[in-house]
């Protein structure tokens, strides 16, 4: 039986939001582990990485059999993070924050705590994170914790944790993923996102066509508002980071949705943690 008084944590940093509706704003990162997605790669070849230890990251290395299979084209960067994680236990959390001179702009939302993963909506990580956000705030009349939520909207979000909640970033996954539908497009759980006052969409791009099945799977079906749609380009090196950026500029222009990019690569290239 799990402990109440923890969180099963991948990595957790200090560091700026470089994606979505509040870039710019300092953050600290809490990334739990575990997804029930695993774009791009299959259970058996996730297995196999987790096997091999923490240490088996090598991207040239880390493709899975759906790009073989021809059903995916990318393949999630953060699994060789996600797949592993620690139990932490609340004070050592809110202890390293003190240690760090962050407890306080945390507790006055001047720092967002950014819950991602894998994936945080997993159920048992729902509960986890509604344990520590009212142990944070026992002793609060009123909480002041900027909390955001990176998920792929495949879990309804519980009543408490969705009132916890400031902002929701959805990143849906599109067929180039090479996750089946009926697992990367959840209706109930999407349109429970579209219920809080303060969410957003967040679309990857790489072509104009995964644009045009953004609009007819989701935008289209959904009746998501064009003002909470954010599109960001495909992009995870500095290689390619302005030509890319620029793309997804000019798709804004073309179906006036919000362009941005991904401002954690231009200034740290593939370096993850930071």
């Amino acid at each position: 039986m799990e402990n109440k008084n923890t969180l099963s944590i991948s990595e957790h940093f200090y560091s700026i939001q470089c994606e979505g509706a509040s870039t710019g704003y300092p953050a600290y990162f809490i990334r739990l582990k575990g997804c029930n997605l695993s774009c791009g790669l299959t259970t058996q070849h996730l297995l196999s990485v987790k096997n091999a230890g923490r240490n088996n990251t090598d991207s040239g290395s880390f493709v899975g059999d759906l790009h073989e299979q021809g059903s995916a084209t990318w393949t999630c960067d953060t699994a060789p993070i996600w797949l592993f994680g620690d139990r932490l236990n609340h004070d050592d959390l809110i202890n390293s924050w003190k240690k760090n001179g962050l407890l306080d702009w945390i507790r006055q939302g001047r720092i967002h705590l950014i819950w991602s993963g894998g994936e945080p909506t997993i159920p048992k990580h729902q509960k986890a994170i509604i344990d520590f956000l009212d142990y944070l705030h026992a002793d609060d009349k009123l909480p002041q914790t900027y909390n955001e939520i990176e998920t792929n909207g495949t879990f309804y979000l519980e009543e408490r944790l969705f009132n916890w909640l400031q902002q929701i970033n959805c990143s849906v996954k599109l067929a180039n993923s090479g996750m089946e539908q009926n697992k990367r497009i959840v209706p109930e759980a999407l349109k429970r996102i579209m219920e809080h006052p303060n969410f957003w969409f967040k679309f990857v791009i790489s072509s104009e066509d995964d644009l045009r099945e953004i609009i007819k799977d989701f935008i289209e079906p959904f009746n998501i508002p064009w003002n909470r749609i954010l599109m960001m380009p495909g992009l995870d090196s500095q290689v390619n980071f302005h030509e890319r950026t620029r793309f997804v500029l000019e798709m804004a222009k073309k179906y006036g949705y919000i362009g941005l990019t991904r401002l954690h690569v231009s200034a740290w290239d593939k370096t993850t943690g930071v």
